[in-house]
C-alpha cells in the first residue's frame, strides 16, 4: 500500500547579516580584495624602512662630499658663502667627520630656536625589526625635531660621517611615499582581486552554481531530465563531483521507482487479500475433508497441499508486513533468552523428526529486546534455516540448527548456525534486500530483510558470519549485555 504523506520540518532560514554579502560570488570578491590589501599592507613597512634608509644614505653621500671642500680649497680656507651653498645643497645644517678616532666639526650653520638634542639614527648596524619601525617614529613624533645620522663613508677614508639635519623634509618625503604606496596598493588589490575573482568565478563558482541548481531542480522534481546533471569531463574535484551526484541522481531516481513498485505492489496485495483468504480458506476446507477420505494416495498428496497452503499464506502475510510504512518502535526490555529460542523454535515448525533445534542458550541468560519483534526475527532465520535444509538434494545427514549466545563489551551476540547447504554466492550480495535476496525460486526474499530491519530498529544489526556447503552462521547483535538472571530453586516437598 502507498506510504502516507510525512511533513518533513524544514531548517529555518537564518538571519540575514547585512554587513556580509550572502552570495559566494560577492564574499569571494570580498575576500579577495581583503587578503591582497592585507598582503601589500604588510609590505608596507620594509618598503617604507627601504626608502627612509636610501633618503638619509643620499644626505650622508651629499654630506661626505660637501666635506671634502676644505680639503681641496686654498689655504683649506672655505667661504661662509660656499659653506652655506654646500649645506644647503646636502640640505643638513652639520657635518662631522671622525678620522682615527678624532672627530672634526667640518661645517656647521646654526639654527634659531633648535635647543633640544637631535636623536640618533645609526645606518651602520640597523637591525630589520628596528629599521622597519623607525618611519613611524619619524612619521609620527613631534614637529621641530632634528635628527642626527652616522654612516660608514664611501668616498674620503674615515671612521664615519654624520650629519645633523632638521627631519621635517625626511617626515614630508616618509608621508608622500607612504601615500603613494597606499594607493598603489588600493589599485593593484582591486585589479587583482576582480582578476582572481573572475578566475575563480569562472572555473569554481560557475560550476558549483550549476550543480546547486541541478540538485535544487533534482529535489524538487527528480524525473525532470532538466534536473541530470550534465558531466563536464573535468578531472579535479568539481569534476568528481559531477561524477558523484550523477551517480547519486542515478540510484535516487531507482530507490524511488523501487519504492514506487513497492508501493504499487503493496496497495495490489492489499486489494486482493480478502479474495485470496477467502481462496485459501475454500482450499483448506476441500483439504479436511480430503483428509477425511482413508485413500492412500490422497494421504500421500496431502502434506505437498498443506505446504503448498502455508506457503501461500507465508507469501501474502510477509509482503503485507514488508508493505506497511513502517515497523513500530521497538519497547525493549530485559527477557530470558532460552524460552524465547524455543517459542520461536516450535514455530518455525523444528522438531527431533526433521530439523532438530540445540539450544545451547544457559538457563537465566538474558537479552534486552522488544520480545515480539525477537520473536519475529528468531523464527525468520530458523525458518529460512530449515527450509534450506529440507531443500538441499541428495542430503542424508540429519537438519541441525543451534542457537547460542556470547556477551562482550556490552553487547549480546545471538548466533543461529545450520548444518545446511550454505548460502549461495548469488544471493549472498543481495542476501538482506527486499524480494532480491531469496536463494530459493519459491522464496519472496522477504525474511531476512525484515529481520535486519527488526535488528537495526534496536540499535544493533543482523549480518552473515560464516557459510561454506557445511552450514552457515548468523550473527544477531543487540545492544546490552543483561546479567544472567538468578534460577529459582525448586520447592520442597511438605510431607503430610
Amino acid at each position: 500500500m502507498a506510504d502516507a504523506p510525512t511533513t518533513e520540518k524544514l531548517p529555518k532560514p537564518s538571519p540575514r547579516r547585512y554587513f556580509w554579502p550572502g552570495g559566494l560570488s560577492a564574499r569571494l570578491l570580498v575576500l579577495t580584495v581583503l587578503f591582497v590589501a592585507l598582503g601589500g599592507a604588510l609590505t608596507l613597512p620594509p618598503s617604507l624602512a627601504s626608502y627612509e634608509q636610501q633618503w638619509l644614505l643620499d644626505r650622508v653621500r651629499a654630506a661626505e662630499l660637501a666635506s671634502l671642500a676644505p680639503e681641496v680649497a686654498p689655504d683649506r680656507v672655505v667661504s661662509e658663502q660656499l659653506k652655506a651653498q654646500f649645506l644647503n645643497g646636502a640640505g643638513v645644517d652639520i657635518v662631522a667627520v671622525s678620522v682615527d678616532g678624532a672627530r672634526s666639526l667640518v661645517f656647521a650653520q646654526p639654527r634659531p630656536g633648535a635647543t633640544e638634542a637631535p636623536y640618533l639614527v645609526d645606518l651602520r648596524d640597523r637591525g630589520p625589526g628596528l629599521g622597519w619601525l623607525a618611519p613611524f617614529r619619524t612619521l609620527f613624533g613631534p614637529d621641530g625635531r632634528r635628527v642626527r645620522v652616522v654612516a660608514e663613508p664611501r668616498i674620503r677614508k674615515a671612521d664615519f660621517v654624520e650629519f645633523v639635519a632638521s627631519d621635517a623634509e625626511l617626515k614630508r618625503a616618509l608621508a608622500n611615499y607612504l601615500r603613494r604606496q597606499i594607493l598603489i596598493t588600493a589599485f593593484v588589490s582591486t585589479i587583482t582581486g576582480v582578476l582572481v575573482y573572475l578566475a575563480l568565478n569562472l572555473f569554481l563558482v560557475r560550476p558549483m552554481q550549476r550543480i546547486t541548481r541541478a540538485m535544487e531542480r533534482f529535489r524538487t522534481e527528480p524525473e525532470d531530465p532538466e534536473a541530470r546533471i550534465e558531466l563536464s569531463g573535468r578531472r579535479d574535484e568539481i569534476g568528481r563531483a559531477e561524477v558523484e551526484l550523477s551517480r547519486m541522481q542515478a540510484d535516487l531516481r531507482a530507490a524511488l521507482h523501487s519504492r514506487a513498485r513497492l508501493a504499487a505492489l503493496g496497495e495490489a496485495v492489499a486489494k486482493i487479500n480478502h479474495d485470496l483468504r477467502n481462496m485459501l480458506t475454500s482450499a483448506q476446507i476441500a483439504s479436511e475433508r480430503l483428509a477425511a477420505l482413508k485413500d492412500p494416495k490422497v494421504s500421500q498428496a496431502l502434506p505437498r497441499l498443506e505446504r503448498a497452503l502455508d506457503r501461500a499464506v507465508r507469501l501474502a502475510s510477509d509482503v503485507l508486513a514488508y508493505g506497511k510504512t513502517q515497523e513500530p518502535a521497538p519497547e525493549s526490555r530485559v527477557l530470558p533468552l532460552r524460552p524465547a529460542v524455543d517459542v520461536a523454535a516450535e514455530e518455525a515448525r523444528l522438531s527431533d523428526e526433521a530439523v532438530r533445534l540445540v539450544n545451547d542458550v544457559a538457563d537465566g541468560d538474558q537479552v534486552s529486546a522488544d520480545p515480539d519483534q525477537l520473536h519475529r526475527i528468531l523464527v525468520n532465520l530458523m525458518r529460512n534455516a530449515r527450509e534450506a535444509i529440507e531443500h538441499q538434494d541428495g542430503r542424508t545427514a540429519p537438519g541441525v540448527i543451534r542457537v547460542s549466545l556470547a556477551q562482550a563489551d556490552g553487547v549480546s551476540q545471538v548466533r543461529v548456525a545450520d548444518n545446511g547447504p550454505g548460502v549461495p554466492d548469488r544471493a549472498r550480495e543481495r542476501l538482506f534486500q527486499a524480494f532480491a535476496g531469496s536463494g530459493r525460486p519459491e522464496g519472496a526474499g522477504l525474511g531476512l530483510a525484515i529481520a535486519r530491519e527488526l535488528a537495526q530498529a534496536h540499535g544493533g544489526d543482523l549480518a552473515l558470519a560464516e557459510t561454506s556447503p557445511s552450514g552457515s552462521v548468523f550473527e544477531l547483535r543487540l545492544p546490552g549485555a543483561p546479567p544472567r538472571a538468578p534460577l529459582k530453586a525448586p520447592r520442597a516437598r511438605s510431607s503430610a
